[in-house]
C-alpha cells in the first residue's frame, strides 16, 4: 500500500550565492498524485534527510501552483520545467532537483531572474500609454492576428527557454528567446507598433537576435508550447527590413 512507499529525492543545495553547491538526499512518505511542490512541502514540514539528520528547510520559489506564474521553475531529472506540474508518479527515482544555472543562485532552488527582466526592459516589452486618463477604445486587431498573438502572450517568464538555450550563459549577453518573442508580440499590437522600430533596434545590438544559434531547444522545452522559433524567424525578416530602412534612410 502507499503508506509503506517512499519517494527518494536528491536536492542540489547551496547556502548562499558564494558557497559551493552540495547534494542532500531525502526520503518522504508517498501519497497518490503528488507533485514536486507537495514533496518539497513535506520536506519543509519535517526537514530530516535520508540519514536521519535534522537539516534546514529547502528554499524554492512558488506561487500559483497551476502553471501560470512561472515562479517554480527548476531542473528536474536534468530537464528544466515547472515543478507544480511535475508529477512524482511520472518521474524516475531518485528524483534529482537542481536550480536553473542560467541564473545566479540565491539559495538552494531559488534563483535571481533579473537577467531576464532586464532584457524585457531593454526591448520595452509593454504597451506605452500617454497618461492614465481614459483614452477610449483602442484599435481592433484582426481575429487571425489576435489568435497567434494570444499564443505569444502565454509567456509566463518562467525562464525555462533561457535555461534550455546553449547560447544563454554567463559568458554571453544574449537576451534569449522569451524577450525576443515578446518583441514580436508587442510589435504586432496596434498601439505597441508605435515603438516597433525602437524594439527592433534594441535586438539588432550586441546580445540580440544575431546571438541566436538556432538550436531550437527553446521551443521544445517551453511549458506553454509557444512558437518561439517562429517568432525568431519573423524577427530576422523584420530586422533585415529595418536595416535596409536605416541604410537607405541615413541620407535623409
Amino acid at each position: 500500500m502507499s503508506e509503506n512507499k517512499t519517494v527518494h529525492i536528491k536536492v542540489t543545495r547551496q547556502e548562499s550565492p558564494e558557497s559551493a553547491p552540495y547534494v542532500e538526499e531525502f526520503k518522504i512518505p508517498y501519497r497518490p498524485n503528488m507533485n514536486i511542490i507537495s514533496a518539497l512541502m513535506e520536506i519543509r514540514r519535517n526537514p530530516v534527510n535520508s540519514k536521519g539528520e535534522k537539516t534546514s528547510p529547502i528554499q524554492w520559489d512558488m506561487n500559483c501552483l497551476e502553471e501560470v506564474c512561472g515562479a517554480c521553475s527548476m531542473v528536474i531529472n536534468g530537464k528544466p520545467r515547472q515543478s507544480c506540474t511535475a508529477l512524482v508518479d511520472k518521474l524516475e527515482q531518485p528524483i534529482h532537483l537542481e536550480p536553473m544555472r542560467t541564473f545566479p543562485v540565491i539559495r538552494d532552488l531559488m534563483i535571481d531572474r533579473n537577467r531576464m527582466f532586464d532584457s524585457l526592459k531593454k526591448v520595452k516589452a509593454w504597451i506605452p500609454i500617454d497618461g492614465t486618463y481614459d483614452l477610449g477604445p483602442g484599435p481592433r486587431m484582426p481575429e487571425k492576428k489576435r489568435q497567434w498573438a494570444y499564443e505569444l502572450s502565454k509567456c509566463m517568464t518562467c525562464g525555462v527557454c533561457l535555461e534550455a538555450c546553449p547560447n544563454v550563459n554567463s559568458k554571453s549577453d544574449f537576451i534569449g528567446p522569451a524577450p525576443l518573442s515578446q518583441v514580436r508580440l508587442f510589435n504586432a499590437h496596434p498601439t505597441g507598433e508605435m515603438n516597433k522600430e525602437e524594439r527592433l533596434e534594441a535586438i539588432m545590438t550586441d546580445g540580440g537576435l544575431a546571438n541566436c544559434g538556432n538550436s531550437q531547444n527553446c521551443v521544445q522545452s517551453c511549458p506553454k508550447g509557444i512558437p518561439l522559433t517562429t517568432s525568431i524567424a519573423a524577427l530576422n525578416r523584420d530586422t533585415t527590413i529595418q536595416s535596409f530602412k536605416n541604410f537607405f534612410g541615413s541620407d535623409n
